[in-house]
């Protein structure tokens, strides 16, 4: 088994989301995936179980769980696949549904990777789990932007997202790690993205991640792909749109995430974004 590692959502490899890529794990189990998983200690990674020419079947392990999908490990392993076998299209199964990758090289040589995710759900969120999310953040509904109301999303993984009205908010995240890992665990919830809008089409997000037994997520594409769903399904853009999503600033990794949000609401939303090796 070779385990590759690359940054997902960056061009530098001291920014980004690190990911670990298995290209061929046919015949290991999920048990071995998920110890792994724990060994590399990033917060995913991805193994193709299966491979037919460029349709592959990807499994994903943080280091405490298997998530359903997994942004960031997506592009790193789409990368990380054209790398070795060149740029074109890729059809990944995946246990959220199909995800179709594009890959192509840039002039000046970096590999390129657009996911379009299974079509987002955008659903309300209980007034009572808003007041709890907000207690164990340390949060207070003052500290809300009222014009990005709290909403769960999901483009194959669910997301709770809360807007902060500003950037300091946003930038001061401490929280109570084993309360926030029970609620998520007892609701189903991947990872919460806290996000702040600098302006119509450009936000900034933070996303802890206490069922994978990590703080935080420097890049969350599943996330990201979540909240263009929420941001065509409240119509806070006029679609079609580009948005672009930066994170990881505040951990001193860097990443970017571009979104293009097309207008129909039954389609899926494509995250953009460059991968490196380690």
């Amino acid at each position: 088994m070779e385990l590759l590692r690359y940054v997902a959502f960056s061009d530098r490899v001291d920014g980004g989301n690190p990911a670990g890529i298995v290209l061929d794990a046919a015949g290991i189990s999920p048990d071995e995936m998920l110890e792994v998983a724990a060994e590399v200690g990033y917060s995913e990674t991805a193994f193709v179980t299966e491979r037919s020419d460029r349709t592959l079947t990807v499994r994903y392990f943080s280091p405490k769980v298997e998530v359903p999908f997994c942004g960031h490990a997506t592009i790193a392993t789409a990368v990380a696949f054209a790398d070795v076998h060149g740029p074109g299209e890729l059809l990944l199964h995946t246990q959220a549904g199909e995800i179709r990758v594009s890959t192509s090289v840039t002039p000046a040589g970096l590999t390129v990777a657009t996911l379009v995710s299974v079509p987002p759900r955008v659903d309300a969120m209980d007034d009572a789990l808003v007041r709890e999310l907000l207690s164990i953040l340390g949060w207070s509904p003052t500290d809300l932007d009222p014009t990005l109301p709290p909403r769960v999303a999901n483009a194959g993984a669910s997301h709770p997202i809360i807007a902060a009205a500003t950037h300091e908010r946003l930038s001061d995240l401490v929280y109570d790690f084993p309360a926030l890992a029970e609620l998520m665990d007892r609701v189903g919830w991947t990872t919460i993205n806290l996000v702040w809008r600098e302006r119509s089409d450009v936000f900034h997000a933070r996303n802890p991640f206490p069922p994978g037994g990590v703080v935080e997520d420097p890049a969350t594409g599943a996330a990201a792909a979540a909240f263009g769903g929420y941001l065509r399904a409240l119509g806070l853009l006029t679609p079609p749109a580009t948005a672009t999503v930066y994170q990881g600033q505040d951990m001193g990794r860097p990443s970017t995430i571009t979104l293009s949000i097309p207008e129909d609401p039954a389609s899926g939303i494509s995250v953009t974004g460059t991968a490196v090796a380690l």
